[in-house]
């Protein structure tokens, strides 16, 4: 098997990782704060191996493209935010929930972002150039969309800086360095490429142990949102066709290749749920349903790929029929 069809069947492994991790709570209540330990090595190592991926100190090709670079920037940081502000007032009025839809949907993915583009007919090279500026740009203004958009009580109850700011240089910068040190020494000789081929498979089965351990660890808070998570299927299911419908306005705006396009919808559509992760995992307590919420989002995207390999290439894009001589 190779990794794209390991990447094709993810939410199938996903699934089955919630249901494992439910089933294993369940069957034994008290494996509920192991996994939670084991929750934070795991998920530094998904996030080292995630952004080994990104061409981290090649940020400067993004801009090789200037137009494609603007589109996407003004998709994922303008458009897109402003959208989301726009769905708050249809979600419920529960401030974790909420959070988890804010923390998850203003953050372009970084990942199988790239994988999806190139099965749905993208510009791969493009997707690769602008995923460090993506990744290294919802950093920065996470925190001032939250700011932003939360009420104020929210804000200072839920994002205290005393625990976000270990979490975030834990579990997000000391992967996010060690993985710039490591593109270094693989650039360094052409025959250790090898390292970022190898490291590749690893993304898809440490996210399902990721997965299967929030399942276990939180069975309780995982079953007793199952009406507050239908209630904000709408909002997730919307926001998908709603991301593609904007790559397409936009690509007829600026003229872009129809490639292009289709790595806009891609880039769009998918969102970065394992980057912030950290971040809701420690939220204090009450606040559980945000991490939820998150892990929740991610499946409903995933299905939702799964329609735009269909729709992207094959009618949201689809090339023109050369005429016949």
């Amino acid at each position: 098997m190779d990794r794209l069809t390991l990447e094709r069947r993810q939410v199938w492994i996903y699934l089955a990782a919630i249901v494992g991790g439910l089933s294993l709570s369940t069957l034994a209540p008290g494996v509920g704060p192991r996994f939670e330990a084991l929750l934070w090595p795991v998920l530094a190592v998904l996030l080292y191996t995630t952004f080994v991926q990104v061409p981290l100190l090649h940020v400067r090709d993004a801009f090789r493209d200037g137009r494609f670079v603007l589109t996407i920037l003004l998709g994922n940081f303008v458009f897109i935010p402003l959208l989301v502000w726009l769905a708050l007032p249809w979600l419920p009025d529960d401030p974790a929930l909420r959070l988890g839809v804010l923390l998850v949907l203003l953050v372009p993915c970084t990942d199988w972002f790239i994988t999806f583009a190139q099965l749905g007919r993208g510009n791969t090279a493009r997707a690769i150039a602008v995923t460090p500026l993506n990744l290294l740009s919802q950093l920065a203004l996470l925190p001032v969309y939250l700011w932003l958009m939360l009420p104020a009580a929210d804000f200072r109850a839920a994002l205290k800086t005393e625990e976000m700011l270990p979490a975030a240089l834990l579990l997000v910068g000391f992967p996010l360095v060690t993985a710039a040190f490591t593109e270094r020494w693989i650039e360094a000789r052409t025959e250790r490429a090898i390292w970022r081929e190898r490291l590749g498979w690893w993304p898809v089965p440490l996210l399902a142990v990721v997965v299967l351990l929030i399942a276990g660890a939180q069975v309780g808070t995982v079953l007793d949102a199952g009406p507050i998570l239908l209630s904000v299927l709408p909002v997730f299911v919307g926001f998908l066709l709603i991301a593609a419908l904007l790559a397409r306005g936009l690509t007829s705006w600026l003229r872009l290749p129809l490639d292009a396009g289709r790595t806009l919808a891609f880039s769009f559509g998918t969102r970065n749920s394992f980057v912030v992760l950290p971040f809701a995992l420690a939220l204090p307590a009450g606040w559980e349903t945000t991490v939820v919420v998150i892990v929740f989002q991610s499946l409903v995207e995933l299905f939702g790929m799964v329609l735009y390999l269909w729709w992207v290439p094959g009618h949201l894009f689809r090339q023109p029929m050369k005429a016949e001589a």
